[in-house]
């Protein structure tokens, strides 16, 4: 495992860490197979029971326009929901849906036992911690807010969604950078696709890909890897914490 930048010796020191989710500190399958049927699943009763709620007419306003024509918005909604569609609306009354599940305790937030002693120790040593996910905003605070650790969305200081641009478009890395009023060269990002790495690191960004065995992640060869977050963490000169036997798991 390599946690070095190409051509230096030493680990590059970082004042902020912005965090890919799925594949990263959470499980693919726990997105492709706990909330993705569960939104399917939800979807009619949800959109029946919020019929009226201005920001359900919003989004089904939009999928109209965006939909077929002649479209059911409901058939559209299902046919991006099995292609995965990064479309904006969707992805609200997913998280609209993942909320009620949450809330009901139907749903725990998953992520990787490495993952919160990591966060916190990083948080706790000053390192700014922040998100962003293809997810919305207001999904990405779920995961965090009712994960198995806790809710640990206090750690972050910054949620960032595909509102500001694309996750392999190097423009939206630095208008993070920008957000942030950080230097790109301050800031780490971590995640499991070289493509949202490399432009990661075209903006300046120091990058690390999490290559979890679970999720069968190849490593790129393009940027250094970690197999978990205290891998990151030796890499990068950040804090280690001491993990318990269960967390060490």
């Amino acid at each position: 495992m390599s946690g070095l930048r190409s051509g230096t010796a030493s680990p590059v020191p970082v004042s902020a860490v912005l965090t890919d989710i799925e594949g990263t500190t959470t499980s693919i399958a726990f997105v492709k197979d706990v909330l993705f049927p569960f939104a399917e699943r939800s979807l009619d009763g949800f959109l029946d029971a919020h019929a009226d709620d201005p920001e359900v007419v919003a989004c089904l306003t939009a999928v109209r326009r965006a939909a077929g024509a002649g479209e059911d918005p409901r058939a559209a909604l299902r046919r991006w929901m099995a292609e995965d569609a990064k479309f904006g609306p969707l992805k609200t009354l997913q998280g609209l849906m993942w909320r009620a599940g949450y809330a009901s305790g139907e749903i725990t937030g998953h992520l990787w036992p490495d993952v919160a002693p990591c966060l916190r120790a990083w948080a706790r040593a000053g390192i700014g911690l922040n998100v962003y996910s293809s997810g919305s905003v207001a999904a990405q605070k779920l995961i965090f807010g009712h994960s198995v650790a806790g809710d640990l969305t206090g750690l972050f200081g910054g949620f960032f969604d595909t509102a500001m641009g694309g996750k392999r478009e190097a423009a939206s890395y630095a208008a993070i950078a920008e957000r942030l009023a950080l230097p790109s060269d301050d800031i780490l990002f971590l995640s499991d696709v070289a493509e949202e790495l490399d432009a990661a690191k075209t903006a300046g960004y120091a990058t690390c890909q999490l290559v979890r065995s679970e999720d069968g992640t190849v490593a790129s060869g393009r940027h250094p890897q970690a197999a978990d977050f205290p891998g990151v963490a030796v890499a990068f000169g950040l804090p280690v914490p001491r993990l318990s036997q269960g967390e060490a798991a």
